[in-house]
């Protein structure tokens, strides 16, 4: 049977990856080809992404897969975080290093942009929920300060589509990744030009948004002599990394909630319309674009920063645990004894996430954790308990009914945390795929050459090809209980 290959460069907070995707039949497999690190940087007190960096590391993949694997692609295709972007000037040059999200520039932007557009409005003309380091709030912090380097910007282009601007010289916004902006018009390829003008933000930069599955161009020239591949196609998958990990759900019923589990956790339902009321607003929900016209109705969690970030305290002050040593010390400590919201401002990027946690836990009347098992124990319920509560949330407010959750991405592999949250939110759980994003990228890449012809079709592939692991609910632990104090706490 003929073999189909797909190259997918798949970008976290954290770290990326380029993953070859071998399609043959009803059957893919993936390899993966490099690896590397990413990070902040922080200069001069602010922190920023090196976006050259990042494309010299995808043409490392490039040329690893052609020369080191001695396989051509047919198509590559590149998905990120959100929100983030690249100015460039009117010779499309790159103006300046991208700023990262986790910012301290927009701490106060939120507030200031209310001041000139009521908060009902701006969700009721995006539907996305607020977060400070949305692309609207870093935009209107830029107009606010008088930034000049707003003022000798040109265009804007979101992070894979800078990526992908590097590798075909074509300037394209992606619809998945341009709306986790907060400004596009709900479910539309649209941008709100009323609101940005309302905000003051410059609209003239904004590029032509297409939907995910298109077809770019081709690798320039340089790039290709570079790494010694062919001129292949560049698409444009879903840009942003969960809306290409929602593509790879292995299910074929639409009765699924899911979580995207990773250093966010991104939990909710896919949905043929955005949902948008005074009630989704007053709960956070938001409504980013999917594959084939779908709706990722989803709310944001901080996931599992906590314990990368707990990790990596504990390391620089001399211990160092592996993810199954963390894991059998949560196990072996008392379950709901501490108890935090995930989502509090203080856990976004604090010096010491250690410190942050004793911090909640001291302020909301719980004493403070004392042994490192403690307060990973502590994270873990929180974030279960963070699930059900975003998952009644989700049954108020939408007409879906929800049988069964699936975790996708790295957080599948945390048996641990997986059976936990069957048990706190009384759901059979199936954990996989763990790469769920780069399956996603890649399907995205064959569905648009031809080769698939459907986001089902997509998902009985992935079903098929990847290990899948169910949890069922236990009443082991009173989760009940633990569910009314995790309420009093956070509400």
């Amino acid at each position: 049977m003929e073999k189909r290959y797909f190259l997918g460069f798949d970008l976290g907070a954290s770290s990326g990856r380029a993953m070859l995707g071998t399609l043959s039949g009803d059957k893919l497999e993936l390899t993966e080809i490099h690896r590397f690190v990413n990070q902040m940087q922080l200069i001069n007190g602010h922190y920023y992404w090196n976006i050259f960096s990042l494309f010299n590391e995808l043409k490392t993949g490039l040329k690893k897969c052609v020369k080191e694997f001695g396989i051509q692609p047919e198509s590559i295709g590149i998905d990120t975080w959100g929100v983030d972007f690249v100015h460039l000037n009117k010779e499309g040059l790159i103006l300046s290093l991208p700023f990262a999200y986790r910012d301290s520039r927009t701490n106060t932007s939120m507030d200031d942009l209310f001041q000139v557009v009521p908060q009902q409005e701006v969700y009721a003309q995006t539907g996305i929920q607020f977060m400070q380091f949305n692309s609207l709030f870093q935009l209107f912090s830029m107009v606010k300060d008088k930034s000049s380097l707003l003022e000798i910007t040109d265009s804007i282009l979101f992070m894979p589509d800078a990526l992908n601007y590097l590798f075909s010289g074509v300037k394209k916004s992606e619809f998945s990744i341009a709306s986790t902006s907060q400004m596009i018009v709900p479910g539309t390829c649209t941008w709100n030009i009323e609101l940005l003008k309302k905000a003051g933000i410059p609209t003239d930069m904004l590029n032509e948004i297409i939907l995910p599955g298109t077809i770019l161009g081709k690798i320039q020239t340089e790039v290709a002599a570079e790494t010694g591949s062919k001129a292949v196609p560049v698409i444009a998958v879903a840009g942003h990394d969960t809306g290409s990990a929602i593509v790879s759900v292995p299910s074929a019923l639409n009765n699924f909630a899911y979580i995207s589990s990773g250093t966010w956790s991104l939990m909710g339902i896919e949905s043929p319309n955005p949902i948008i009321s005074e009630q989704t607003r007053q709960l956070n929900f938001t409504n980013e674009g999917g594959v084939d016209g779908t709706t990722r109705f989803l709310k944001n969690i901080m996931g599992m920063w906590l314990i990368q970030e707990v990790q990596r305290v504990w390391e620089e002050e001399g211990t160092k645990y592996s993810w199954p040593e963390m894991v059998e010390l949560a196990r072996k400590s008392e379950p709901f004894k501490f108890l935090i919201n995930p989502d509090e401002t203080m856990f976004l990027n604090p010096r010491n996430m250690v410190q942050a946690v004793r911090d909640f836990c001291y302020q909301t009347a719980q004493g403070t954790p004392q042994t490192h098992g403690e307060t990973i124990r502590c994270i873990y319920d929180s974030l279960a308990l963070k699930y059900r509560y975003t998952l009644e949330q989700i049954g108020d407010v939408s007409d879906q009914s929800i049988e069964v959750l699936h975790i996708i991405g790295g957080g599948a592999n945390n048996h641990f945390l997986n059976q936990l949250t069957a048990d706190a939110t009384g759901l059979r759980v199936i954990a996989g795929p763990t790469e769920a994003t780069v399956i996603g990228n890649i399907m995205i890449q064959a569905k648009a050459l031809g080769y698939v012809g459907s986001l089902s079709e997509i998902r009985q592939i992935v079903a098929g090809s990847f290990d899948l692991v169910h949890f069922i609910p236990s009443s082991e632990l009173d989760w009940d209980e633990a569910y009314n104090k995790y309420l009093r706490i956070i509400l």
